[in-house]
């Protein structure tokens, strides 16, 4: 069953809206370097922020968040943890984890309802640590926690100094998701080309290739590839879990789709994603791993993000207890860490996002007999949950992961039948000659037919 627009109306626009805006904020700051995020996980550190929020302040995150209230920012984000986002690798699916974590200064004790609302809407972790005599540990713990949650993949998100003895409250969300392909490509087509950057230069990078028909959409400036991952839902119906590539036909042509993406309605990305399997000419896509790290205060600012980091005019005070000094709370920054890796096998990603606290559709075009979809200039990507729409990474490729040399010459080893999740190789040894020649040829023909 396909997923389209006329299947079920989006419960999560806000989400979508929110993550195509921060997509042009961070993709014009960051130039001509590559881009991966979370919208989720820093939407989901927002929503819990906004639980402790009153006033103009609440207003400014229900306005940037897409919501009207409180609750439904709760149940937003309840709702993808325990449905969307729930993970599926025991059923052969993605394995996928969604975890918030808050941690206050002993000085600082919750408020009840925002102990509650932290523990039952958003099923966070909380803890009282020492912000003031050793804010040294706390990071200590708080790195822990993002490693254990993202499967060591981010090992550390704060650094010796952003937590000082001035904090009061820090607020984290992590994801992590790991993918395989429904169909993987075949390690033994990958091959070195070359890729265009933005600026004309080439450089040579490992692209996977493919003969077998993919979902592919043609549009006015740019064609999107949509890419299933393995898995099952609880009714037997293909994953909903996707990675799309939306790539524009010029090579120059990054920032155009980008700020097409950026400005469109929240229903632009589901409008747009392929909905039929076509017959595949060309077909290229590099491998890549990207990261990203930093603050993006400033790009929440001028999304309209403003009064939560202003000391005078913050209003958080639904979060914590009066400690006795009168000092009221306000946004200190937001920081966010993210990795991701796409491969013949499938993808891996993480993301956290710390907010620390302290005192003070268009028409589709007719497609030809074949489809060409070689990815050898920038492009944007999502990993998106078809079903709720929500978009758990974001990203722009600009520089994908260089070739190794000799990388293409290293020895593979033997095929083997059994082995639904491994790379699929087209080499017939003799050992896989004297057991079953014929399994060795059905591997060799899937690898090159699909």
């Amino acid at each position: 069953m396909e997923f389209t627009s006329t299947t079920k109306p989006l419960p999560c626009l806000g989400l979508t809206a929110f993550a195509v805006r921060l997509l042009g904020e961070l993709a014009e700051t960051s130039g001509n370097g590559n881009l991966v995020f979370s919208p989720l996980s820093i939407y989901a550190a927002l929503a819990l922020t906004a639980a402790g929020a009153r006033g103009a302040t609440l207003q400014e995150f229900l306005a940037v968040l897409g919501a009207r209230s409180r609750d439904e920012l709760a149940e937003i984000v309840r709702g993808l943890a325990e449905q969307a986002l729930a993970d599926r690798s025991r059923t052969g699916g993605p394995r996928v984890s969604f975890v918030c974590g808050l941690w206050h200064d002993e000085t600082r004790e919750l408020k009840p309802a925002f102990r509650d609302a932290a523990a039952q809407s958003y099923k966070a972790e909380t803890g009282a640590v020492n912000f003031r005599e050793e804010p040294g540990e706390a990071v200590k713990l708080i790195n822990a926690w993002a490693a254990l949650a993202t499967d060591n993949l981010i090992d550390t998100i704060l650094l010796d100094g952003q937590v000082s003895n001035q904090t009061d409250i820090v607020v984290a969300n992590a994801v992590y998701f790991k993918g395989m392909w429904d169909v993987p490509f075949c390690k033994e087509s990958t091959v070195d080309d070359k890729f265009h950057r933005l600026d004309g230069t080439t450089f040579d990078v490992p692209f996977m290739q493919s003969r077998r028909r993919h979902y592919i959409a043609c549009h006015e400036g740019f064609k999107v590839l949509k890419l299933r991952y393995m898995g099952k839902d609880s009714w037997s119906r293909p994953s909903p879990f996707s990675m799309c590539v939306f790539l524009p036909d010029e090579r120059d042509g990054l920032a155009g789709l980008v700020n097409m993406i950026a400005s469109s309605n929240a229903d632009f990305l589901r409008e747009h994603l392929p909905t039929s399997l076509v017959t595949v000419g060309k077909f290229r896509l590099p491998r890549f791993k990207l990261t990203f790290s930093g603050g993006i205060s400033a790009a929440l600012r001028r999304l309209g993000l403003e009064a939560a980091f202003d000391e005078k005019e913050a209003d958080l005070g639904d979060m914590v207890e009066d400690d006795g000094t009168g000092r009221p709370l306000a946004l200190d920054s937001i920081v966010h860490k993210a990795v991701i890796e796409v491969n013949e096998d499938g993808t891996e990603a993480a993301a956290v996002t710390i907010s620390m606290k302290v005192g003070r559709s268009a028409p589709k075009q007719p497609l030809p007999v074949h489809v060409d979809f070689v990815a050898d200039h920038p492009f944007v990507f999502f990993v998106i949950d078809e079903k709720s729409g929500a978009i758990i990474f974001a990203g722009a490729v600009l520089e994908p992961s260089p070739a190794m040399p000799g990388e293409k010459l290293l020895p593979r080893g033997p095929v083997h039948a059994d082995a639904d999740n491994g790379p699929v190789q087209c080499r017939i040894t003799n050992e896989n000659a004297n057991g079953s020649l014929m399994s060795s040829l059905r591997h060799c023909l899937r690898c090159l037919f699909g």
